[in-house]
């Protein structure tokens, strides 16, 4: 398939009861790009890739040589602590930044647009739901680690249903993590530019927090800058990348998807 031409159809995506219970075809068909006429660019996507892979080495690498984490356990926490800061960020950002790109558009694009908006926006409350999940039910009172779960069937059949359920949400929550990650919560589906400009947003949002906060004030300063900027710069040298491919590859320009 040559690279622009639209994605082929997979019957994969679509979800049947049996795929219900197959975590990673449910995470494929709520965390990826589905619009049957957006571009599918293969190097594109091996960028994405190599962006979220390589961001992801670099911070645990300083969080484990620098002691900011003592151990594996202490980074997964670190990254799921970022990651939901990320989706707090991310919470407010997404509305206003979709909301000022279909503003900006001109009929009829922009009702296409707010057509467009539901999936982003409902792969985006999944994963928030999906990481709130399992601190909704050990706060549940009659869920603790003091329960005896051995007092009745009931509860002993609730264990069984809770820890199946628990099983099929760890890979559902981490495959979406990682496809929101690269995909930028599937916001390929409202357009193409709006990715790389979102993800260029987010990325600095998120550093100037972790500034604000003293999140890396223990690593020395030269460590702490590169790391500060470096991320971002990344991230927004691979989003003018991918923008310019988009227009001289495909013709796809963000003045073009507004209509000005």
């Amino acid at each position: 398939m040559p690279p622009g031409s639209p994605p082929p159809h997979d019957p994969a995506r679509r979800l049947t009861f049996g795929r219900l219970f197959h975590p990673i075809a449910v995470g494929r068909a709520v965390f990826t790009p589905s619009r049957p006429d957006r571009v599918h660019d293969p190097v594109v996507k091996r960028v994405q890739v190599l962006r979220t892979v390589v961001g992801l080495t670099a911070v645990t690498w300083m969080l484990l040589s620098y002691g900011l984490a003592p151990d594996a356990d202490a980074v997964v926490d670190d990254r799921f602590g970022q990651i939901r800061t990320t989706l707090i960020v991310l919470g407010v950002t997404f509305p206003v930044a979709v909301a000022a790109f279909i503003v900006a558009a001109r009929p009829p694009n922009r009702r296409l647009f707010l057509r467009r908006a539901g999936k982003p926006a409902g792969a985006l409350l999944a994963l928030v739901v999906t990481l709130g999940v399992p601190r909704l039910i050990t706060g549940m009172g009659y869920v603790s680690e003091k329960t005896n779960w051995t007092a009745s069937a009931g509860r002993v059949a609730l264990l069984f249903a809770l820890g199946a359920f628990m099983l099929w949400l760890a890979p559902f929550a981490l495959y979406g993590i990682a496809q929101s990650l690269v995909h930028v919560f599937r916001t390929a589906d409202l357009h193409e530019t709006v990715p790389p400009l979102l993800a260029t947003l987010l990325v600095w949002e998120v550093a100037l927090f972790d500034v604000f906060r003293g999140a890396y004030d223990s690593v020395p300063l030269g460590v702490r800058v590169a790391f500060a900027l470096g991320g971002p710069l990344t991230v927004t040298a691979v989003a003018m990348w991918e923008l310019r491919r988009l227009r001289t590859r495909h013709g796809i320009t963000l003045r073009g998807a507004l209509l000005r």
